[in-house]
């Protein structure tokens, strides 16, 4: 029990760390980890996965049937 509880009181001061930034900032807000958000990427034409699949998976309405 006692290892349980000082692993407890290790994971809170450590979220309590990783928060101080967001909690005590005037506008503190999580940092976008997303791939479309970061500039230097889009500046070189990377982006999401999942969104450059949805556009390829996006039907052309100008496409060629095929039987």
């Amino acid at each position: 029990m006692k290892v349980f509880l000082f692993s407890v009181i290790i994971l809170a001061i450590c979220i309590v760390f990783l928060c101080v930034n967001i909690i005590f900032k005037r506008k503190g807000e999580f940092p976008k980890t997303h791939v479309s958000a970061n500039k230097a990427m889009r500046e070189r034409g990377i982006g999401c996965v999942q969104s450059q699949d949805r556009m390829a998976r996006r039907k052309n309405r100008l496409a060629i049937k095929e039987r």
